[in-house]
């Protein structure tokens, strides 16, 4: 049985808002993205990029932190990203 890792991570659009999603493959995803062939949300609002990821033991685990993100106003996002710390994407190994 193949495992993988689970992500949630957390992109910022180009009109500055917030997008969260879940993969499992964190480059691949943002190139999607970029790319036209991610979520519908962020095909108007590119180029986006990626400021926040986690890795996640299981999917279900990986999910529920979206979904916990995608619940929070505006400045409750701010404040989790803010409390996360500054994430280089370039030092970040997936």
């Amino acid at each position: 049985m193949e495992t993988n890792d689970h992500y949630f991570y957390v992109l910022e659009c180009k009109d500055g808002s917030y997008y969260g999603g879940y993969t499992i493959d964190p480059s691949r995803r943002l190139g999607e993205h970029n790319s036209g062939k991610g979520a519908k949300y962020t095909r108007v609002r590119k180029p986006v990029k990626m400021i926040y990821a986690e890795k996640y033991a299981s999917k279900g685990e990986a999910l529920r932190a979206e979904y916990a993100f995608k619940q929070l106003t505006r400045s409750k996002k701010e404040q989790f990203l803010s409390e996360a710390g500054e994430w280089d994407a370039n030092s970040e190994e997936f």
